[in-house]
């Protein structure tokens, strides 16, 4: 997937239960602020983030980090959504906005995912980077069922210069700390 691809409104509907106004409104506002802009002659870019991960500022959890952090919370009804995580710390999304506003060739849209992991890694991951948890085994993964998302590409946005500076280690480890800190662990 990269920035010609659109979500698929019908298909999320279909899928979707709880949860679909989300993703339907964020590319119903994207589709319209883009087609005003070039209707009135503006330069508009957007940046299209995946999960955003990381420290937070607002007093409940956000829903991107609630699903990230999905194993160590414990909320196996989230775990599908973490067949294919694609992820980005809050700071670089943030940098990117920033970066791309600098950006005399800016022009459209832009992916921002710095890290895809799978289910099974990412357990593999948190149980030796965090044994404090107590996470699902890798056979107790095997029973989840999910969506098979594409991959998410970048390439537009890392061909401008923009260069990531958080891996999946700063992500946890900056989600923890703030979870510790607002009580959330």
């Amino acid at each position: 997937m990269d920035e010609s691809k659109w979500t698929d409104i019908d298909f999320v509907r279909a899928q979707i239960s709880f949860g679909a106004s989300y993703p339907i409104t964020k590319t119903l506002t994207e589709r319209a602020a883009l087609e005003f802009a070039e209707k009135h002659g503006l330069d508009l870019v957007t940046i299209i983030p995946s999960y955003i991960h990381g420290p937070f500022v607002c007093p409940r959890l956000p829903g991107s980090v609630r699903t990230s952090m999905a194993m160590i919370f414990g909320y196996k009804d989230l775990y599908s959504m973490l067949i294919k995580a694609p992820m980005v710390h809050v700071e670089d999304v943030a940098s990117a906005h920033i970066f791309l506003l600098e950006y005399p060739k800016a022009k459209g849209r832009y992916i921002c995912s710095a890290v895809e992991i799978t289910m099974d890694k990412m357990v593999e991951f948190l149980s030796s980077r965090y044994p404090e948890y107590q996470l699902p085994t890798v056979d107790c993964l095997k029973e989840i069922k999910g969506a098979k998302y594409s991959t998410l590409s970048s390439k537009k946005l890392l061909d401008t210069g923009f260069k990531y500076k958080h891996g999946l280690e700063d992500m946890f480890d900056d989600a923890i700390q703030c979870c510790k800190e607002k009580g959330f662990l």
